[in-house]
């Protein structure tokens, strides 16, 4: 809990912790190593590389809880509606589920953002598109325990309506568990948005942004091996 608070912290406090801007480009001083001046050093067009996994930060952590908070949205609505109705409706869903986990999630991911074209957002939706599912699964299996429950036929029977009969008992009973999901799976999300990024599918030139750090620090690897080290042990960290 200390580490993601000091992550966040880096991401809210980025402006007064950089010590440069991370899209001013300094010609002169191109792939500097580490140094007092530059600690993390520079990038080819001589950005200040701190900086810019500072700025990182901010970027790769907002676009990660909007990621998380779609899919969970998505997710515990269409699994809390199949698992109350049942029936159509929980076949239709969960065989759209099916559908989506029989491909490889990242594949799948890259093919739906390579449609849509490559930036972060349409990036988190990829990656949505082909994420709900977990969410819904158990979304329906939490509400299914309850479904036929005595409390819930006789609050049917007395004329309790279905959105009432939803947000009273069905996501009471299954929010709590598909938070604590979802907190686990913000480290998750943003390697995958990491990798959508180094692929070319997320952030785009000159944002800074962990995964398309590690791409551009890719052609340096050599030369400059700094370029792909302090993206990564963010990204790790």
């Amino acid at each position: 809990s200390i580490l993601a608070l000091i992550v966040v912290g880096v991401a809210v406090f980025a402006p007064q912790i950089a010590p440069y801007d991370p899209l001013d480009a300094v010609m002169l001083e191109s792939l500097q190593a580490p140094s007092s001046a530059h600690p993390f050093g520079t990038d080819k067009l001589g950005r200040d590389l701190l900086s810019r996994v500072i700025f990182g930060t901010r970027t790769s952590l907002v676009m990660t809880l909007c990621l998380v908070a779609v899919i969970f949205v998505i997710g515990t609505f269409l699994g809390v509606i199949a698992g109350y109705f049942g029936g159509i409706v929980d076949g239709v869903i969960m065989r759209i589920a099916d559908m989506m986990i029989s491909f490889p999630g990242l594949v799948l991911a890259i093919a739906i953002a390579g449609m849509l074209g490559p930036n972060l957002v349409n990036a988190v939706i990829s990656i949505a598109a082909v994420s709900w599912t977990k969410y819904a699964r158990l979304g329906r299996s939490l509400v299914l325990k309850i479904r036929h429950c005595d409390y819930v036929e006789a609050a049917i029977v007395t004329g309790s309506k279905t959105p009432y009969m939803i947000l009273r008992y069905m996501l009471p009973n299954a929010l709590p568990t598909l938070i604590i999901t979802a907190a686990t799976d913000i480290g998750g999300m943003m390697l995958e948005l990491a990798a959508m990024s180094f692929l070319g599918f997320g952030a785009k030139p000159p944002a800074p942004e962990w995964g398309y750090m590690l791409n551009e620090g890719r052609a340096c690897m050599q030369s400059a091996p700094w370029m792909m080290l302090y993206p990564g042990l963010a990204i790790f960290l």
